[in-house]
């Protein structure tokens, strides 16, 4: 089967997108592993497809490189870009992902800005914070980040029995002055540190409220620079810890193809 694809980046964050309008792509765990292997595949954090859904703009289906679901903030940021590009929307969308519905609105200068849904419970544990945006993380504040093992402590805390079976992302956070954090990320489904993950650094603007950061908070990632936006408090009727959340940045195309699989 030969597939037609679309290689996007959201600050170093890389994913496969494939256009699944037609519903006749149909890829198994071992297919999806090969496209998102950098020295056999296209090489890839994550793959996605575009699909249509009865009332929103486009149903998102995201896969981690090892085959596994979860909700991806910068992937979801990259398709709202290729919505863009194939015409389903314009400048705002409206799509269903794997938490649930979501919107966005297309910035000037290639931005993204992607509402997240409400978080309901953030949760201390020691000096450390879990929190889940679609995805679960561990938040760890330490101090120079640059030089931290993020993989080895990472995959240490992924793999730890206080997180089994699932297991948990990893986030290590350095405050910085100015209202800005430094961010870097163990993901959980890629097994190794990524350049930047979305819901990680909008767990981690969410947990230095405690330290007294306030919205928008600037975040320093490998692969560049994202703001998270935020309320704390009650939505509506519903008790939420956190809600209007919203993750920004940049989300380009790289290259189109095609591949043999």
């Amino acid at each position: 089967m030969q597939l037609h694809f679309y290689k996007y980046e959201a600050t170093g964050n890389d994913f496969v997108l494939l256009d699944n309008r037609k519903a006749n792509i149909k890829l198994s765990v071992a297919q999806i592993r090969k496209i998102c292997d950098r020295r056999f595949g296209v090489g890839a954090d994550g793959l996605m497809l575009i699909e249509n859904h009865p009332g929103l703009d486009f149903n998102l289906v995201y896969y981690n490189s090892d085959g596994s679901q979860s909700l991806c903030g910068n992937g979801a940021r990259a398709a709202v870009k290729m919505a863009s590009s194939l015409g389903l929307i314009n400048g705002h969308a409206s799509f269903n992902a794997h938490d649930g519905g979501h919107e966005a609105e297309i910035l000037p200068q290639e931005i993204v800005k992607l509402k997240m849904n409400d978080v309901r419970e953030a949760k201390q544990l020691g000096d450390d914070w879990f929190i889940h945006t679609g995805s679960p993380h561990l938040i760890k504040f330490v101090k120079n980040v640059a030089e931290y093992p993020v993989v080895q402590e990472g995959s240490r805390i992924r793999y730890s029995a206080d997180y089994a079976p699932a297991g948990t992302n990893v986030n290590f956070v350095e405050l910085l002055p100015g209202n800005t954090l430094f961010v870097r990320t163990y993901e959980r489904g890629v097994e190794n540190e990524t350049l930047s993950c979305g819901t990680g650094v909008t767990a981690a603007a969410l947990a230095s409220h405690a330290f007294g950061y306030k919205s928008p908070v600037h975040i320093k990632s490998s692969g560049g620079d994202l703001t998270v936006e935020f309320k704390a408090g009650q939505s509506g009727s519903h008790e939420a810890a956190f809600h209007d959340i919203f993750l920004v940045g940049p989300a380009k195309m790289v290259f189109q193809g095609d591949l043999e699989i």
